[in-house]
């Protein structure tokens, strides 16, 4: 089997898949693969479930099922679907969006740095999911009939901007999610971070997990039995001494990879507090410094991270897409204080 999506956490973890494992019942006729599945499914229609075998996401044993694939007594279906989240109610909110580009199968949004992707932990209002169903026109609650909530096909952090992609049926998130999984799809970041990184470019090819001393952090590990693999390809894009710029590209999409890549390497994202980037790692101990570096603080009062670069193959042409997103206000004013402070500084950085 090429694919092994049924063992890979990372699709659950990052909200585009769930998991499902069916038994037939020891009583159970011959009976069409879709048919069983849609029988046990309650929330989900046959339509979605064909789809989801079209794409090969249906395992009976060990094999790929085809739709008229009989399965019979004690046979084993594992199977993934794109995550619909349930059992909250979605209530639609006219909130501002920038949407980059929009057609029949999905859209691209420039999330703005603060805002909440999905309900929940204390955030059940004034979400990019709440925004979401006031722009489509649906909602999602106990009693809701329209299901197509859910159509977020990935996420970015809270107070990490820039673009996602967005489902508009069901055949655009599955194959969206596809792609996600093998992922194929280009997905770089700009970010600015402490010290002068070394290499013009390289890899950071390690195992992360959640750090058991603060569950919401994640840390790099060598227990490939506890963590799951990550790889961020990382390039200089300018010098300032005391912190860079760079453009980090995602091979996988681990929960706060990036984040995590760069503290591994001794090079927090700038002001990121929860990795250390919100203390001064870098320059002198002079006071006017120290005082520089808080008014870039309150320029830019989050992580300096910012998803700039999306392409995918668009899941009806089957051509290939690519957005761009201009690097947000708050990163460019702190980007040219340091052009301003850097020319001229004759001490050595450390």
């Amino acid at each position: 089997m090429e694919k092994k999506f049924w063992e890979d956490e990372e699709l659950e973890e990052q909200g585009i898949f769930e998991h499902f494992r069916l038994t037939v019942d020891p009583g159970q006729a011959p009976l069409r693969v879709d048919k069983f599945m849609s029988s046990h499914l309650e929330d989900t229609s046959r339509h979605r479930i064909q789809l989801a075998i079209k794409e090969g996401y249906v395992l009976v044993g060990e094999k790929t099922a085809k739709a008229n694939l009989i399965v019979r007594p004690g046979d084993i279906i594992r199977f993934v679907m794109p995550y619909r989240r349930r059992g909250l109610e979605i209530l639609p909110e006219d909130i501002p969006l920038d949407i980059v580009y929009e057609d029949d199968d999905f859209l691209i949004v420039n999330k703005t740095a603060g805002m909440v992707v999905h309900p929940g932990h204390g955030h059940f209002s004034g979400t990019l999911v709440n925004a979401l169903a006031y722009h489509l026109g649906i909602s999602q609650g106990p009693e809701a009939e329209d299901e197509r909530m859910g159509i977020l096909v990935h996420r970015i952090d809270k107070d990490t901007s820039g673009l996602l992609v967005v489902a508009k049926n069901d055949e655009a998130q599955l194959n969206l999610a596809s792609q996600f999984y093998e992922h194929s799809i280009d997905r770089r970041y700009t970010a600015i971070v402490w010290g002068n990184i070394k290499e013009d470019e390289g890899t950071v090819d390690t195992n992360i997990m959640r750090d058991p001393n603060d569950r919401l952090r994640y840390k790099v590990t060598d227990d490939s039995e506890k963590g799951k693999h990550a790889v961020t390809h990382y390039k200089v894009l300018e010098r300032f001494g005391y912190v860079t710029l760079v453009e980090c590209r995602l091979e996988t999409g681990r929960t706060h990879q990036i984040r995590v890549h760069m503290s591994s390497l001794g090079h927090p994202l700038f002001n990121d507090e929860r990795y250390g980037g919100s203390e001064i790692r870098k320059g002198t101990i002079y006071a006017k410094y120290r005082q520089f570096i808080q008014n870039c603080f309150d320029i830019c009062p989050r992580q300096a991270l910012h998803a700039r670069t999306l392409g995918f193959i668009h899941p009806t042409t089957r051509k290939w897409v690519q957005f761009e997103s201009s690097i947000p206000e708050d990163m460019t004013k702190l980007l040219e204080k340091w052009r301003n402070y850097a020319p001229g500084q004759n001490e050595n950085y450390v």
